[in-house]
């Protein structure tokens, strides 16, 4: 999310924050929105959606499960109903008040950073060190949680990787091969073009192209094909973020392809915010869609629940997501994952570590983890015969962790995430090319971590 905190934004904000909240969601008990203050009532925000129900599953136990334990202890579960942007800009908006920031926080990784700096988190490394489990948890995970000041701002739920869904049924249709494994993005633009030729009506590959979806356009679309190039989007190294790249251009060269040549979505649905649930629940179950470019945890929801697909297995391969040449490693993928924070206005700290530590015991991180298709980070329930059984995507998306990235973490990176988008959609609409929008990046760059802080790709 691109945060702005100019005195015009701040005004918006107190104007509209009461509308905002009236929209987080019925809460389970206690009003909607309600946020600390009460040491003996743990208010807990997080996302759901007509996809993503798996999480409030398991926070619903956890509550059933701590309210038990913890005599006099109360918890108010506020889910907030919305896709991925607008729910950080809904968790931005409550966490600006004291009455309105929420004990426990569903909280996306790329965030920890910013949030913690921004002062909305809590360190939690006092409670966690109390906590036996915390030992159960790899040392990447914990990565996850760290500020810059190297304290512990969250526990890790779980990770992801991304890669090629494709329909074998439609494929075979097609002529194309069933175990189809590209080497090249010539590769699966040439399937895409098959695709369209072969099989009018049907999409032939979906990418998140617009402002819209959020970091589903930069981090699952955009970087998805930068780090399959010999450019990066920072530099490690010198820790400055690069500027003019190829890589920047060729990727943005991808997205100028597949909607110039209309082998993505029409672009109402492509810069429409619930692109995302459609494509998992309406266009591949559906055989409209051919090719996804998509995460590790879309299986989860095709195996129970609302979006059942009992002919998923049958009619959906795999592939990883082939370098821009096929130059080393051969393959790429993106990670990140969420985590559960303390929010800074939380009365009792440990009251809300110990709910953590419930939702995130043994137990329910293998429900979450097996019903929402996560790569688990719980050493314990990455090796139990349930996890590992439950579902047959979770080798493959396993497999792709030695050639994943992360994100840059730094607190700035809401911002440039926000220019991505931009560049992107201006190429998939046709209002900008490939330079053109790579020239206004870097503009925009500039303008948000100044000249010192970057480099010539």
């Amino acid at each position: 999310m691109n945060r702005r905190h100019g005195a015009v934004a701040l005004s918006a904000a107190a104007l509209s924050i009461s509308v905002v909240l009236a929209g987080c969601g019925s809460s389970s008990s206690g009003a909607p929105g309600q946020g600390g203050g009460d040491a003996n009532t743990l208010t807990v925000a997080y996302q759901r959606t007509s996809q993503f129900t798996q999480l409030d599953a398991v926070l619903k136990k956890a509550k059933t499960e701590y309210e038990a334990a913890h005599q006099g202890k109360k918890v108010n579960l506020v889910p907030i109903e919305a896709e991925q942007d607008q729910y950080f800009t809904k968790l931005s908006l409550m966490n600006r008040s004291a009455s309105t920031a929420p004990d426990v926080i569903y909280e996306d990784s790329f965030q920890v950073r910013s949030d913690a700096a921004a002062g909305y988190l809590s360190p939690i490394d006092e409670q966690l060190a109390k906590w036996a489990d915390w030992s159960q948890f790899d040392d990447t995970a914990k990565q996850a949680g760290l500020g810059d000041d190297g304290k512990t701002y969250g526990v890790s739920m779980g990770t992801d990787t991304r890669a090629l869904y494709y329909n074998k049924k439609l494929f075979a249709q097609a002529g194309l091969p069933t175990q189809w494994q590209p080497k090249t993005w010539d590769d699966v633009l040439t399937a895409a073009r098959t695709i369209k030729t072969k099989l009018p009506g049907v999409t032939p590959l979906n990418i998140y192209a617009g402002k819209s979806n959020g970091e589903g356009t930069s981090m699952q679309g955009f970087e998805m094909l930068l780090y399959g190039t010999d450019s990066t989007l920072f530099d490690t190294s010198s820790k400055k973020w690069v500027t003019g790249s190829k890589g920047f251009k060729d990727s943005l060269g991808f997205y100028k392809t597949v909607y110039g040549e209309k082998l993505g979505p029409n672009l109402d649905l492509a810069l429409d915010a619930t692109v995302g649930s459609r494509v998992s629940t309406e266009l591949l179950p559906k055989g409209k869609l051919a090719i996804a470019l998509d995460g590790s945890w879309m299986p989860g929801q095709w195996i129970k629940g609302d979006n059942a697909w009992p002919e998923w297995e049958q009619s959906i391969g795999y592939a990883p997501m082939p370098t821009q040449n096929g130059q080393q490693p051969g393959s790429t993928s993106m990670s990140g994952g969420w985590l559960l924070s303390v929010g800074a206005h939380a009365p009792d700290k440990q009251a809300a570590v110990d709910f953590i530590g419930v939702a995130l015991n043994r137990e329910n991180a293998l429900k979450y983890d097996t019903e929402n298709s996560q790569i688990a980070v719980r050493k314990d329930v990455a090796s139990d015969p349930k996890y590992l059984a439950y579902n047959p995507s979770f080798k493959f998306f396993s497999s792709l962790v030695p050639v994943t990235h992360f994100r840059p973490a730094t607190p700035d990176y809401s911002q440039i995430s926000g220019a991505i988008q931009v560049a992107v959609e201006s190429v998939a609409t046709g209002a900008a090319t490939p330079d053109a929008a790579t020239q206004t990046y870097d503009q925009s760059l500039l303008g948000i971590v100044g000249q010192d802080k970057t480099q010539a790709g």
